[in-house]
């Protein structure tokens, strides 16, 4: 049989495979139509987040299977509406979304399940029966940082509250727990709390004006689903010392991991307020992976294998006692435990530092600052 015959045969049975697997030979070659819906971005999570379902895209165990094609809704729960409906139209077979609300999507959500398309919402929940979630337990992440804040302080003094994207399903639930956690303390005052929005410079902004009719004399301690890093750089700037720095129950970013080191400890590339400080903290993240963790989900559902409605992921917890600095960032030394970065390795003190998952070897430190998967 000449190469002709062979070649043609070959092609032959390829396409017979394909069709006794419902597919056509053109169908088989082609990759999953998959989009990504983002919703507010304004703050280093999402950015990262976004990086990282990037990088699982282009990792060689997808990058043939997988066309990703990414859009942003803002803030705005009718745009994100108007938007699914689009990448549904457009032959979507999986959709991968930050949802601005935990119910505005239902509907719109149900039309893309009833036309087989499978919807992974990360972080922020959809409750819409057919979609699948994989989110940490917020309530979780609010009670413990809570209860930590609680107990720093012996129960009693001042705190400050500042809050992140109001309407989504992370914000209501970490606040909702919080403050159910206070509310057992009648010698803790909420002296001053704002929205935040998960940002470093908003969190700056509200903390700045509340200190306008205050000082940090009057304040305890601070309860913040993003800013410690923020907060310990103004009392810095305020001319506290680094002993003197309030116990802050907040965000995994790393700017606020390499302050809560041993002062004095040596860390390339590290200068104040983004250095070693000793400042008491507990630190918590949604961690960035979790929007590449539901891609990867995603394409397994569609491939037909069995996916849990819902996937919770371990709650990182990183306080004074557990902290543990990375020396080059690999993957293999996240999974022995490092969970802080050199200033030298990230310039970014907002930068989210919780990225490490067994689920998820194909992503690590390249791919959560660039967008570029593991080998």
């Amino acid at each position: 049989m000449g190469i002709g015959s062979k070649v043609r045969r070959l092609a032959l049975l390829a396409g017979m495979a394909a069709c006794a697997f419902g597919l056509s030979a053109a169908q088989a070659a082609e990759k999953h139509k998959i989009f990504l819906s983002m919703s507010y971005i304004g703050n280093d999570w999402q950015a990262e987040a976004a990086n990282m379902v990037k990088a699982m895209a282009a990792h060689k165990s997808l990058a043939d299977k997988v066309d990703l094609q990414v859009q942003v809704a803002g803030p705005n729960a009718q745009r994100q509406i108007q938007q699914i409906n689009a990448m549904v139209q457009s032959g979507a077979e999986a959709i991968v979304v930050y949802p601005i609300s935990p119910t505005a999507l239902n509907q719109v959500v149900k039309n893309a399940c009833d036309k087989g398309v499978k919807v992974f919402a990360y972080d922020a929940e959809i409750t819409e029966p057919c979609a699948y979630n994989v989110h940490i337990d917020q309530l979780e992440a609010g009670r413990v940082t809570a209860e930590w804040l609680v107990k720093k302080l012996n129960g009693k003094g001042n705190i400050i509250a500042i809050t992140g994207v109001p309407g989504t399903s992370v914000d209501d639930q970490r606040t909702k727990a919080a403050k159910e956690v206070f509310a057992k303390y009648p010698d803790i005052k909420i002296v001053g709390e704002a929205v935040g929005m998960w940002s470093q410079a908003v969190a700056r902004t509200e903390l700045s004006k509340i200190l306008a009719t205050r000082n940090w004399d009057d304040i305890n301690g601070l309860w913040m689903q993003v800013g410690c890093f923020t907060a310990n750089s103004m009392q810095l700037e305020a001319g506290k010392k680094t002993s003197e720095l309030l116990p802050c129950a907040g965000e995994g970013s790393n700017g606020g991991r390499i302050q809560m080191l041993p002062e004095g400890t040596e860390v390339e590339g590290a200068a104040p307020p983004y250095a070693p400080a000793g400042a008491p903290r507990i630190s918590y993240a949604s961690p960035p992976y979790s929007g590449a963790l539901a891609l990867k989900l995603a394409v397994e559902a569609i491939e037909g294998k069995d996916v849990p409605k819902t996937t919770i992921l371990p709650l990182p917890v990183v306080t004074n006692e557990t902290i543990k600095l990375c020396d080059e960032g690999t993957w293999a030394e996240m999974k022995a435990g490092c969970n802080a970065f050199k200033p030298s390795l990230v310039s970014n003190p907002g930068w989210f530092a919780s990225i490490f998952s067994d689920q998820t070897p194909e992503v690590g430190l390249a791919a959560a600052l660039v967008g570029q998967p593991e080998e």
